[in-house]
């Protein structure tokens, strides 16, 4: 896989689950079978604010040709992506969702998974 093939997986991810987040988070909580009061609603549209912002990111630099600032993105989301996989990962160990939050569990894995892939393993090339 491409390091621009995986910006763009991030980018559908980060805006489907942000514009949802923005738009109807109550409804996105009950799909994990969470109760939302208002202060979770809050918190979900800035969370949801976050993921677009993520997504346009990603998106603007699919294509950049800046090989540093390629690599300071690739960590950042692969930092990100860890730590979203231990949150989720802990949250679901501890029967905070359903089994629904599995998904959320891959998810990040398979991200920081790919992200490291990218930092770690193959230099991040100045165009992919």
């Amino acid at each position: 896989m491409k390091l621009k093939t995986l910006m763009i997986i991030n980018t559908i991810v980060a805006i489907v689950f942000g514009v949802t987040f923005v738009i109807v988070p109550a409804h996105v909580y009950s799909l994990y079978d969470i109760t939302a009061d208002e202060q979770l609603i809050y918190m979900g549209r800035l969370f949801g604010g976050t993921l677009i912002g993520f997504a346009l990111l990603t998106w603007m630099a699919r294509n950049t040709t800046d090989s540093d600032a390629r690599r300071a993105i690739v960590y950042a989301l692969f930092a990100a992506d860890c730590i979203g996989f231990v949150v989720a990962l802990i949250g679901q160990i501890s029967n905070v969702v359903n089994a629904l939050g599995w998904s959320t569990v891959a998810i990040y894995l398979l991200l920081a998974l790919g992200f490291g892939y990218f930092q770690f393993f193959k230099a991040v090339p100045s165009q992919a």
